[in-house]
């Protein structure tokens, strides 16, 4: 009897460590027993999933909703516009224009990431044009320096670039940038977008070093009623790019949106493998149109070095500036079109379909001036 009542109390004690231990490993993964859970909480999400190919980890994108999109693009720049209220603010309470009018633009135009050599250019002619008696009060000072920034970004081409091609064949977009910046999300917003304006796509998931990758894209294919072509993961991406085009061209599909890797643009691999995967992609039926360079604005000046190392492998046509609703530091449109001569194409304002917009210089400078 004794032994039996041993046994039983070894028994228990099993069990209660080996919950112990689950309960253990539930909570360093995150995700609380259910006992612990208020009603209606969810278990946290998974664990983002590893870059086989880097071992880096990687942020999923979000989902995107699909309502419409809420607010103008002056309220969706609060941000941004921030950055500029204050030294507005002080220009304005002056009876005239001093010094510390100019120093509050100054900082004001640095901290919105204008770069230093844009903003001395912006500022000095300015600052002539006051020394001349040109201008004479502090709202013309305004009114005079909203018109220098949006003749910096007037004259540039935006429109998306789709050609009439011969039977057969298709237009081919690429997209490129690191991880993280809202790539996939911007090739899926912007199908939906194609198709919404009555061209056939195809999309082509070549990122297949991002397991999330291509699972996010089939998502959007799905979503937006078109063809999708993947790869099994770490499949060479140029074939995959190669074999969308090929079943787009035998299906008279109009446009091919080529998702690729987006690993560190540091690292000489990615680049050599995106300049072949342009090659390729124009091997046989396909013909790249567009190759636009998707930056994260909260990255600021970072962007610039991103849009510079990938304009010299892939031809960039234009820049897609993601997140621009979230930053402060918009003014990286500037550095982006005055020293790389690329265009801002498009910018993402929200999470929507529908927040994903054209870009218009005029409208952008006058909501980040209050103008």
């Amino acid at each position: 009897m004794g032994i039996e009542i041993i046994f039983l109390i070894l028994a228990v004690l099993v069990i209660a460590f080996g919950v112990g231990v689950v309960v253990l490993n539930r909570r360093r993964e995150g995700v609380q027993p259910p006992s612990q859970r208020t009603a209606g909480q969810p278990a946290a999400p998974p664990r983002p999933a590893d870059d086989p190919s880097t071992g880096d980890t990687l942020v999923q994108e979000p989902a995107v909703a699909e309502e419409p999109p809420a607010g103008t693009l002056r309220e969706r720049l609060a941000k941004a516009r921030s950055t500029f209220a204050g030294a507005i603010s002080g220009v304005l309470s002056r009876s005239a224009i001093t010094d510390e009018s100019f120093d509050e633009l100054e900082e004001a135009l640095l901290r919105a990431d204008i770069g230093v050599n844009i903003a001395d250019e912006l500022l000095g002619g300015l600052r002539t044009r006051v020394k001349d008696k040109e201008i004479t009060e502090p709202a013309a000072l305004l009114d005079a320096l909203d018109a220098e920034m949006k003749s910096r970004l007037a004259g540039s081409e935006r429109s998306l670039n789709f050609e009439t091609l011969d039977e057969g064949a298709t237009n081919v977009w690429m997209f490129v940038g690191v991880n993280g910046v809202g790539k996939t999300t911007t090739i899926g917003k912007l199908a939906k977008q194609q198709v919404d304006a009555g061209r056939t796509v195809l999309l082509a998931a070549g990122d297949t070093f991002r397991a999330a990758a291509a699972e996010q894209l089939t998502t959007w294919a799905e979503r937006s009623d078109v063809e999708i072509v993947r790869g099994a993961d770490g499949a060479d991406p140029s074939s995959v790019i190669f074999d969308g085009v090929e079943k787009a061209a035998s299906k008279n599909i109009e446009l091919v949106m080529a998702d690729t890797a987006g690993r560190l643009h540091t690292k000489s691999n990615l680049m050599d493998e995106l300049a072949k995967v342009r090659r390729v992609a124009e091997k046989g039926a396909g013909k790249v149109t567009e190759t636009l360079l998707v930056i994260d604005a909260t990255t600021g000046q970072n962007g610039l070095t991103q849009a510079r190392e990938f304009g010299e492998v892939t031809d960039v046509t234009g820049v897609v500036l993601t997140k621009l609703d979230g930053s402060a530091k918009g003014g990286i449109v500037f550095a982006i079109e005055t020293e790389l001569g690329i265009p801002v194409k498009l910018v993402g304002i929200g999470e929507t379909i529908g927040d994903l917009v054209d870009f218009d210089p005029d409208e952008f400078v006058s909501a980040l001036l209050e103008r």
